[in-house]
C-alpha cells in the first residue's frame, strides 16, 4: 500500500492461469473495495500468451499499462496484479498516475511469493531391449526422468521420458543417433 498526495493505492497480486480465473478474482476484489474510485489491473497468461489491462476510468494508459509493464518487467507470467485506488481529492496528472500505479504494482509483485515453472516435454519410446542402455544414458545426459517402463505385445520395451521442453528435440535426436535409428 502506498499513499500519494492523499490517494491510497493498494496493490494485490495472485496466480491466475486463465482470463476466466482472473475475472473471478477481480470481481471479488471489487466487492471487497466497494468505496474505491478505481480498480485497475494487468494480467499476463503464459500458456496462451494473453495480456489484458484496464485503466477503470483513469485516463487512457495511466494505470493498466504501467501495471502490465510491472508484471512483464518482473518476468512473470500467469499473474494478475490489481491496484485499487481510493481518491484523496488531489489530481495527480498523467505522469503522477503512471508512477503511482507502476510503483504500487512493483511493490506488491516484488513482495509476493513466486514459483519457477519450467515447461516439460514427454517422450514415449518403443524399442528393442538391447537399446535400453543407450536410451537411459541419453535421458540421463539431458536430465530426463524415465518412468512407465513396460513391454508391449511385440516384446519391445516402452519407456516414457520427461525432460525440460527446451531439451526435448535434442534428446530425441540423441536417442535416434545412440540407437542407430532403432526407436
Amino acid at each position: 500500500e502506498e499513499i500519494v498526495k492523499k490517494s491510497r493505492f493498494i496493490g494485490l497480486a495472485t496466480h491466475c492461469t486463465s482470463w476466466e480465473e482472473a475475472q473471478v478474482y477481480l470481481e471479488q476484489v471489487r466487492k471487497e473495495h466497494p468505496k474505491s474510485r478505481h480498480v485497475c489491473f494487468g494480467f499476463v497468461s503464459g500458456g496462451v500468451g494473453t495480456e489484458r489491462c484496464s485503466d477503470d476510468g483513469e485516463p487512457t494508459g495511466t494505470a493498466g499499462v504501467p501495471i502490465l509493464g510491472s508484471i512483464k518487467g518482473e518476468g512473470l507470467s500467469d499473474t494478475l496484479c490489481i491496484v485499487v485506488r481510493y481518491f484523496g481529492g488531489v489530481k495527480l496528472g498523467a505522469g503522477g498516475l503512471i508512477r503511482a500505479y507502476g510503483s504500487a504494482a512493483r511493490l506488491v509483485l516484488r513482495s509476493a511469493p513466486t514459483e519457477i515453472h519450467i515447461p516439460k516435454s514427454t517422450i514415449r519410446i518403443s524399442t528393442r531391449t538391447a537399446n535400453s542402455g543407450a536410451i537411459y544414458a541419453s535421458a540421463a545426459k539431458y536430465g530426463g526422468i524415465t518412468g512407465g517402463e513396460s513391454f508391449n505385445d511385440r516384446g519391445e520395451l516402452e519407456v516414457t521420458i520427461t525432460c525440460d521442453e527446451v531439451d526435448g528435440e535434442k534428446l530425441k535426436d540423441e536417442i535416434v543417433d545412440a540407437t542407430r535409428g532403432g526407436v
